[in-house]
């Protein structure tokens, strides 16, 4: 038997921990993860593309555990009354190769990605930010909102999307949490959004070369948190934003940023800095309050490693479990046929298990 989480059992897990506590949490596991980043066997995710969408594989290891998670990115989904993005994932133990835990990832992705932006913030965004321009207030603003509120102390939101019932949709459900000290602006455009913002997040949705920012928008001190650009022909920084004297781009997997991330748009000298070197102290963070801090998020799969095991530990410590016959169980683990015998072929063959194969002939 193999445990299971379903979309429900992560809602129960919510409910009672809170959405920012969960984030919280989440943030303090993939931290711990990136900071023994040499510990995994790590490989860039395997993509199919389509002229619609993505499906995608993120495998990755530490020897002890392994975890893939199978998702999608397909924009135009939600014409159809789809989801652009949906998500699963297995958890197994390495020594036997058996899963350990099937869990939905769909909700659990969103909320990792705003635990991985806000965690990224706390190491490259000057001290004391107070303000952040939210741009795209689709499925994934609400997330990002309430873990910068959580985690980095972010009382203003500066709102824009070019649909305006998304941003409704987010004023709405942002105003049902009760976020203490939370003001809320919506901006007439981007360049609105941005000015006077400490941190900005792009989190669009559109599967192409888009340019959300300009430089002219950029401010020094800013702390870009470019969510949206992940995957090849998909991005929403301006390279010129990338060419700064001033700017620094950090990743978290160099060679599956350098194909799906903003820098695609580079050269390959284009000098990064992967987070885990920062967090592990081997390379700085933001260095000047002026200077200007990308963090080019893509999503890899360390975070969702991190996150099948924060649920399979909290699965345990609430009290949730529900398990599935994924694997089967046999008396005789050479036997797999004895699950197409009946019941009373069963009983016979398990009679005759311990019979030498010398007493089976002569029978």
């Amino acid at each position: 038997m193999v445990d299971y989480l379903g979309i429900q059992e992560v809602q129960t897990l919510l409910a009672r921990l809170g959405p920012a506590a969960f984030m919280g949490g989440l943030a303090s596991e993939i931290e711990a993860d990136f900071r023994r980043w040499p510990s995994f066997e790590k490989s860039p995710r395997h993509a199919v593309h389509s002229p619609v969408g993505v499906i995608e594989l993120m495998p990755i290891s530490d020897g002890r555990h392994y975890s893939f998670k199978y998702v999608n990115g397909h924009p135009r989904n939600t014409a159809n009354g789809f989801m652009t993005v949906m998500a699963f994932g297995v958890l197994a133990d390495v020594e036997t190769g058996y899963p350990l835990l099937l869990s939905e990832l769909t909700l659990t992705t969103a909320l990792r990605t705003a635990a991985m932006s806000a965690l990224a913030a706390q190491w490259l965004a000057t001290p004391g930010r107070r303000s952040m321009a939210l741009i795209g207030n689709g499925a994934q603003s609400e997330f990002q909102a309430v873990a910068f509120h959580h985690l980095l102390g972010i009382r203003e939101l500066r709102l824009y999307d070019i649909d305006r019932a998304a941003t409704a949709k987010l004023i709405r459900n942002l105003r049902a949490l009760d976020l203490p000290g939370l003001r809320i602006y919506v901006a007439a455009s981007t360049a609105d959004a941005v000015q006077g913002a400490d941190i900005v997040t792009t989190v669009t949705a559109d599967k192409r070369n888009a340019t959300i920012l300009t430089p002219e928008m950029i401010a020094p001190g800013m702390h870009l948190n470019a969510v949206g650009g992940d995957c090849p022909g998909k991005t929403e920084l301006h390279p010129d934003i990338l060419r700064r004297p001033d700017a620094r781009v950090f990743v978290e997997y160099e060679t599956q940023s350098r194909v799906e991330g903003e820098i695609q748009q580079m050269p390959a000298d284009f000098t990064v800095t992967e987070f885990a070197e920062v967090v592990a102290g081997h390379r700085p963070g933001r260095q000047t309050p002026e200077e200007v801090t990308v963090f080019d998020s893509v999503g890899f799969a360390l975070e969702d490693f991190s996150a099948l095991r924060y649920l399979y530990k909290l699965c345990a410590q609430q009290g949730i479990r529900r398990q599935i016959d994924l694997v089967p169980t046999l008396t005789d683990p050479k036997d797999l046929f004895a699950l197409l015998a009946a019941p009373q072929t069963a009983a016979l063959r398990a009679a005759d298990r311990h019979r030498t194969v010398e007493e089976l002939s002569a029978a």
